[in-house]
């Protein structure tokens, strides 16, 4: 069973390279750079971010992705910008993906809230692990030991990469839509076979995001926050949909629902003023979870004052920024 689930892992991996490229994240509300520029600078806060996910634990080659991020908001005379960088390596099946961009968003106050345009520009490096394939595993006669149509040896290649995105953001709910990979880049991974040529082209996914702080009447220390991402490429498609409760503003718990086939639980806390720390574990609901430990994702966040530095020592959250 576990050969074969393997297998599946390593067909899922390829075909997902002409389909959903980027991968998935279970606690997508406190990272919102990671797919959306036009929340970089949201707020009042610079902010340093790291995420990292192991998906499928114990299934050989499974997903394991890493996000880092750096955004920071400026003013320009009485305009308000925001800037950062966001890195994100990627590793899933035989394929390999490094990706590096530099954030833009112009921010414009609107009712009660902002409104943002942003854009994403860098590069993005895949690399494929042709030398890793052994067909002759198999152990049966329908694979040939040597199929023309993938790469021999380790292959990689780089090209620039754009992403655009919207975000308006009041002090009780944000709603947001972005679009990644608008270039259309296409990587060749040929190794020189006459004939046969080799490429992938990375399709690019859409994101819609929203969300809301409910404040409980009598109970002023709590307060639920539902929300949502919607991802597409326009040929499939997925919903995640989460509810998180607080308690102070420092302690946080909740549950996720992903429509493709899990459930989520997710932990957090304010270590200190301004630093944040979370945990969620994404329990698939079909055979998979007889074949793994689920996906586990690690975050953790500081964010400081630079436009309005206060001499205070009350407790700041960057909960949802």
């Amino acid at each position: 069973m576990k050969r074969s689930i393997n297998l599946l892992i390593g067909l899922l991996a390829f075909l997902t390279a002409s389909a959903q490229f980027d991968p998935q994240m279970g606690q997508y509300m406190y990272m919102p750079t990671a797919y959306n520029p036009a929340a970089v600078g949201e707020g009042d806060l610079m902010k340093v971010a790291g995420m990292h996910r192991m998906q499928f634990v114990d299934i050989a080659n499974a997903p394991m992705s890493t996000w880092f991020s750096f955004g920071s908001p400026f003013v320009i005379g009485k305009t308000k910008h925001g800037a950062g960088v966001r890195f994100l390596n990627d590793r899933y099946g035989l394929f390999t993906n490094q990706a590096l961009y530099a954030q833009y968003a112009y921010r414009q106050k609107l009712g009660n809230g902002y409104l943002s345009v942003g854009i994403d520009l860098g590069f993005v490096n895949v690399g494929f692990k042709g030398d890793s394939i052994n067909l002759n595993k198999m152990g049966d006669d329908y694979h040939e030991s040597n199929d023309e149509a993938l790469p021999t040896g380790s292959k990689s290649e780089m090209k620039f990469d754009m992403g655009v995105g919207l975000y308006y953001s009041t002090p009780i709910w944000w709603v947001g839509a972005s679009y990644s990979h608008l270039t259309r880049p296409t990587i060749d991974l040929s190794d020189g076979a006459e004939g046969v040529r080799k490429e992938m082209t990375l399709v690019g996914t859409m994101y819609v995001t929203g969300g809301y702080h409910f404040r409980l009447k009598n109970y002023k220390e709590w307060m639920l926050t539902p929300s949502a991402m919607v991802m597409t490429d326009f040929v499939s498609w997925d919903v995640n949909l989460t509810l998180m409760c607080d308690y102070k503003d420092r302690y946080r718990w909740g549950l996720g629902y992903r429509i493709a086939g899990s459930v989520n639980i997710l932990l957090g806390i304010d270590i200190i003023s301004g630093l944040q720390l979370g945990y969620s574990c994404e329990l698939p609901t079909n055979k998979l979870l007889l074949e793994s430990y689920g996906s586990h994702e690690l975050y953790l966040a500081y964010g400081f004052d630079i436009l309005k530095p206060k001499r205070t020592n009350k407790y700041k959250s960057i909960r949802y920024l």
